[in-house]
C-alpha cells in the first residue's frame, strides 16, 4: 500500500458524476457488532504498544477543496503521532458511490487496521462492508439519516464513530435573512443522491418559512443535469441556498456561471462552495475536522479508546464571504464577517 505524504492541500477539481446515495446500508445493528468492534480496538492498541506499522484505508468520495482538506488534516494528526508506522491507502471514489463500496470492501480484503470514512456515501460502503474494522467518517453531516438510525442521539455504536460537518442549520436560515432581509423567494439547490444534502434543505426550508421566505427545493440527480436545474432556480428565486453538497462542491462553476450574471447571490453549507460560487457562508475548517478525525483514530489505535464508545464530534463555524462576488453583485457583508482567503 502506498504511503500518501501531501503537505498542501490539492486542489478543487471537476469531477463528473453525481455522489449517488447508497439504497441499503447491510451490516449488523450497532449492538450486536459492539463486542468484534472492542477486540478489533484492542487488536490495535496492542500493535500500537509493539511499535507495528499500521495500514489506514481512506475512501474519498471526490476531489474538491473541502474533502481534500479533511483527509490532509486526517493525515497529519495520525503523521504526528505514529511517524513513518502509519501507512495509507488513499482511494478517490470519482464521486460515484459503486465505487465507494469496492474500495471498501478492497480495504477489508486487505485487513487494514481502520478506516476513514470522507463524506456520507463512503460511510455508508463502509458501514456495509465490515462490522468489525473500526470506521471513522468525516464530513458527514447527520449520521442518523446517513446510517439510517432512528435512534441517533449523538453516539453510532457499533465500529463506526466520527465527526460531523453540520453547521447549525437555523443559523443558516438567519444568515440569509440578514444578507438579504427583502428576499421574498430562495431555492435551495442539491443534489438528491446525497442524503445530507436533503436533510439539509429539509431543515433549512423550515427555518426559512417560520421567517415567512418562500423556500422551494431544487434537486439535480448529477453534474448533467445540474446547469439546467440551477438555472430553473436562478429564474424563480431571489437567491440560492446551497448545501454541503458535493456535486456542487466539485461544480462550482457551473453554478457561478449562472448566478453571478443574473445577479442572484448564493449562500453556501461551506466555505469551499462559497469560494466557488457564494457571497457568504457560515463554515467550519475541513482541515481541522479532519485533524480531529485524526485524533480519534490515534486513540483507537492505542487503545485508549473504543470506537463504539465514542460520540460524534463537531467543529466550531465562522462567518465567511465571498469579498469578489459581493463586489460584482454590490453587496456589503454585515458585521462579524471575515473575508475569505484565497
Amino acid at each position: 500500500m502506498r504511503k500518501i505524504t501531501r503537505r498542501s492541500f490539492l486542489a478543487a477539481a471537476a469531477v463528473c458524476g453525481a455522489a449517488a446515495a447508497l439504497t441499503a446500508c447491510g451490516g449488523s445493528s450497532a449492538s450486536s457488532t459492539a463486542a468484534s468492534s472492542v477486540a478489533s480496538s484492542a487488536a490495535a492498541g496492542s500493535a500500537a504498544a509493539s511499535g507495528d506499522t499500521y495500514t489506514i484505508g481512506i475512501c474519498q468520495l471526490v476531489q474538491h477543496a473541502a474533502l481534500d482538506a479533511a483527509t490532509q488534516g486526517f493525515e497529519d494528526a495520525l503523521t504526528a503521532e505514529f511517524g513513518d508506522n502509519v501507512k495509507f491507502d488513499f482511494q478517490n471514489a470519482q464521486g460515484d458511490s459503486a465505487t465507494c463500496a469496492t474500495i471498501a470492501n478492497g480495504f477489508v480484503s486487505s485487513g487494514v487496521d481502520l478506516i476513514m470514512a470522507n463524506a456520507t456515501p463512503a460511510l455508508q460502503a463502509a458501514q456495509s462492508a465490515t462490522n468489525e474494522i473500526p470506521i471513522l467518517g468525516t464530513s458527514v453531516t447527520e449520521y442518523g439519516v446517513a446510517l439510517g438510525l432512528t435512534d441517533f442521539s449523538g453516539t453510532v455504536g457499533g465500529n463506526i464513530s466520527g465527526t460531523s460537518d453540520l453547521a447549525p442549520l437555523d443559523q443558516q436560515a438567519d444568515m440569509i435573512v440578514e444578507w438579504m432581509p427583502d428576499a421574498k423567494k430562495v431555492g435551495l439547490l442539491y443534489c438528491s443522491a446525497e442524503a445530507n444534502s436533503q436533510y439539509q434543505v429539509d431543515e433549512v426550508q423550515k427555518y426559512l418559512e417560520a421567517k415567512g421566505v418562500t423556500a422551494t427545493q431544487y434537486a439535480f440527480s448529477d453534474s448533467n443535469d445540474l446547469s439546467s436545474v440551477c438555472q430553473k432556480a436562478a429564474d424563480e428565486n431571489d437567491a440560492l441556498y446551497v448545501p454541503t453538497d458535493n456535486t456542487v462542491a466539485a461544480n462550482t462553476g457551473i453554478v457561478d456561471g449562472i448566478c453571478r450574471p443574473a445577479k442572484k447571490p448564493v449562500f453556501a453549507g461551506e466555505e469551499g462552495i462559497c469560494s466557488g460560487c457564494g457571497v457568504a457562508t457560515l463554515s467550519i475548517s475541513y482541515y481541522d475536522l479532519g485533524y480531529t478525525t485524526g485524533e480519534m483514530a490515534v486513540k483507537i489505535l492505542k487503545g485508549e479508546s473504543n470506537v463504539s464508545d465514542m460520540p460524534i464530534e463537531y467543529t466550531d463555524v465562522t462567518k465567511k464571504y465571498n469579498k469578489t462576488i459581493c463586489d460584482d453583485l454590490g453587496l456589503t457583508a454585515p458585521e462579524g464577517y471575515e473575508a475569505i482567503e484565497g
